[in-house]
């Protein structure tokens, strides 16, 4: 099987999947007590003719199949109607937030590739001395450390204590401002440390199995130097399922993000469903749920395709 076949065919299994996700966005959402008419009705006073006009608004008059075919479809069209806590567009509320949590993550995902791969190289090449002890101490704690305690230890000693960050975020800000930039050091130190020790254990121990190949013992009989067997005919093949395993990491650090903009009030996606799921502002929490839930999916697929493209004994 050719790798544009492959890749075919993982974009057509993606259909039923998206919409399986879409399907269990909407259900969770429907599980929940009350809907959107009840929450306006609770602000104010209505009367039946009122909640009649609201229920026919938001489709709630409809079977329970018709409204997720009808949300659906306005899903696809990125329509997803307004919001009746703000009264502002959905997906304006939505595209505000979500450049904010891109950068929050490439952030996060430099800073586990920067620490993850060189450091578990370092650790295998030096195997059993104090420097291999360390990275095996490092790995276990970050991915024993809960996201949110890491965060508060940071901010309460680099923010509260010495006074290098501020503990105020910058609000209304574009992704460009020199202040979003420096505000987003320690969140993404946080969301990127449990990535960057799960990347440190697999490069380890996939330079180690590296090391012992035939190939490797084969470049040192030659007389090439440690320096050019490890950087050619080691960490070169080794990189095949840390990188497979960077890809997924994607998935992993859009779901932290919603963890540890709460803890810093980092003005992103993850924060704005926090607080809409607090107000009971549905149309947004099933908007971001469904983003989250799809960029998932496509992590999945892109770590499935970089895979089949270093290593092509998996399209067979």
């Amino acid at each position: 099987m050719t790798l544009r076949r492959y890749v075919l065919k993982r974009l057509l299994l993606t259909i039923p999947i998206l919409i399986g996700v879409s399907a269990i966005t909407f259900g969770m959402m429907k599980l929940l007590p009350g809907n959107v008419v009840d929450f306006l009705i609770g602000l104010s006073e209505a009367s039946p003719r009122l909640k009649e006009q609201l229920y026919a608004q938001y489709h709630l008059d409809e079977p329970v199949y018709m409204q997720y075919l009808l949300w659906l479809r306005d899903a696809v069209t990125l329509n997803f109607g307004i919001s009746p806590v703000s009264q502002r567009p959905v997906t304006t509320i939505i595209m505000e937030r979500l450049p904010r949590t891109v950068l929050l993550g490439l952030a996060s995902f430099l800073i586990a590739m920067l620490i993850g791969l060189p450091a578990g190289t370092i650790a295998a090449v030096r195997k059993g001395d104090l420097t291999d002890e360390a990275s095996r101490v490092f790995a276990l704690l970050g991915i024993a450390t809960p996201n949110f305690w890491l965060g508060l230890i940071l901010l309460y000693v680099f923010g509260v204590q010495l006074g290098w960050f501020s503990t105020i975020p910058p609000l209304q800000v574009s992704v460009t401002d020199p202040d979003l930039w420096v505000f987003m050091i320690l969140p993404a130190i946080t969301l990127g440390t449990a990535s960057s020790a799960l990347l440190m254990r697999l490069a380890r121990s996939s330079v180690l199995e590296q090391i012992n190949k035939d190939h490797v013992r084969m470049a040192r009989a030659k007389g090439l130097s440690d320096r050019k067997v490890i950087v050619k005919h080691v960490v070169r093949n080794s990189l095949i399922p840390v990188v497979t395993a960077a890809a997924l990491q994607i998935a992993f650090l859009v779901d932290g993000a919603v963890v540890v903009e709460q803890v810093f009030s980092y003005p992103g996606l993850g924060q704005k469903l926090v607080s809409a799921i607090i107000q009971r502002d549905i149309p947004v929490v099933q908007a971001a749920v469904l983003l989250i839930g799809v960029t998932i999916v496509f992590a999945n697929l892109m770590a499935d395709i970089l895979y089949a493209y270093l290593d092509p004994r998996i399209r067979y």
